[in-house]
């Protein structure tokens, strides 16, 4: 059962849409005091393609730019007809601000809807909105999205456990929005209070906003008994509902009717082929507001190759690998977060929380990782921890290359926050 005629498109129906809206994309852009610019010096028009192949023509808009053309120089059209901007922080300089017209809202909460529906969210499901909401997308795109398609919608917005934990039981409610950092951290909050988080009613999580890995998505599954669907959305692109896995959680369907991605090699820029790591790259296929054209998000994943048994045919993209800011380089070595978190997710004396710390001696960089241990496995016995201690740092080594430090900690020693975790702390001279 589809939300919508657009989740049964062909392959080749899908491209050709793409093809038509993406002039159609550049057309609209061009009317940008960007675009206009860029298009002029690089004798871009939509006659420019001929094939999908060919938008390997345009160059690639960064962050940078969107920075540079803060806060109107994106716009397509007047100001008075955008009806909501969101914009990021801005603590790091200069922000970025993303317009939308009201065709655009609707357009947004059309695919958020369609991936709410895909994962068996129904008008007759109470959902919970455990997002951050104002500047940051993800609160509106989701709430938005679910009363699209019908459901009772709870903003409940971030942080504050014991309110959320009541809403849930309150008004039973059967689907949520949560970062997972988050999920674990209420998991914990439960227990302590004496629930068992099995004993909920909720039965769908939408999980995104920040990478984990497979592993933590299983605890998450195991520890509340509800099924975990990965979600994946940047502000750039509207925010959630970009892509989003189906029932089989085999990769997320990337909506290629609203959507032109490709996956190119961080350093040349050049496409990858499929199943092969890279950066993903992004163009609107629908908004007229604000069109963005191959923008280079800094995320990293590939394209899974073969068709999805759910009949779908447009294309699915894997689990966020980290970002391609996120690598760690140590003694030579370039090392994602996810590594590390996929080889201590997969212990079971393992905690929900680590932490990983890189500072330098003055000749040589080093690496500890802090690890909670559960209560059970934190045994007084030296022998056993030492033992899980070289355990640990042995399938580090084996995963990343390196060898690091191995501290164990006992559970609800690190640090915790309610909104996106903070895993690395690089202590580095720069």
């Amino acid at each position: 059962m589809h939300y919508d005629a657009a989740e049964t498109l062909s392959r080749s129906e899908i491209e050709a849409l793409q093809l038509s809206r993406l002039r159609d994309t550049l057309a609209r852009a061009a009317h940008s005091p960007f675009y206009g610019a860029l298009f002029a010096r690089h004798h871009i028009t939509p006659d420019t393609l001929h094939s999908l192949d060919d938008v390997r023509r345009i160059p690639f808009t960064a962050k940078q730019d969107l920075r540079d053309s803060y806060p109107d120089k994106l716009l397509a059209l007047p100001v008075g007809e955008m009806v909501r901007m969101h914009a990021s922080s801005g603590t790091t300089g200069t922000p970025t601000a993303i317009y939308h017209t009201r065709e655009d809202l609707d357009w947004w909460a059309s695919l958020m809807a369609r991936c709410m529906h895909m994962v068996g969210l129904r008008p007759t499901d109470v959902f919970q909105n455990m997002s951050g909401y104002g500047l940051f997308t993800g609160g509106l795109g989701i709430h938005y999205g679910a009363e699209k398609l019908g459901c009772l919608t709870i903003p409940a917005g971030a942080g504050n456990s014991q309110r959320q934990i009541k809403l849930l039981m309150d008004f039973k409610v059967t689907g949520i929005h949560i970062i997972p950092s988050y999920a674990m951290h209420l998991a914990n909050v439960l227990r302590e209070m004496g629930i068992d988080p099995r004993s909920l009613p909720v039965r769908i999580a939408l999980v995104g906003a920040e990478p984990y890995t497979e592993e933590t998505r299983g605890r998450l599954e195991e520890l509340f008994d509800m099924k975990v669907y990965n979600s994946y959305g940047l502000s750039e692109m509207n925010g959630p509902g970009v892509a989003f896995e189906c029932q089989e959680q085999r990769g997320m369907h990337l909506w290629e009717d609203a959507y032109l991605a490709e996956i190119v090699d961080p350093d040349t820029g050049e496409p990858v082929p499929d199943g092969e790591l890279g950066e993903l790259v992004m163009t609107t296929l629908g908004r007229r507001g604000m069109p963005v054209v191959r923008y280079r998000t800094r995320d990293m994943t590939r394209f899974l190759p073969g068709p999805c048994p759910c009949g779908r045919e447009h294309r699915r993209i894997d689990r966020l690998h980290g970002r391609c800011d996120d690598m760690m380089i140590v003694k030579g070595v370039n090392i994602y977060p996810m590594q590390i978190e996929r080889v201590l997710m997969a212990l079971p004396e393992v905690g929900q929380n680590y932490l990983i710390v890189l500072d330098n001696d003055g000749a040589m960089d080093r690496i500890k990782v802090q690890v909670e241990v559960r209560a059970e496995h934190f045994a007084e016995d030296t022998r056993v921890l030492t033992a899980l201690q070289k355990k640990i740092a042995s399938r580090l080594r084996d995963e990343i290359l390196v060898t690091p430090k191995v501290e164990l900690v006992e559970h609800n020693t690190l640090p915790r926050s309610e909104g996106k975790a903070k895993r690395v702390v690089d202590n580095r001279p720069r």
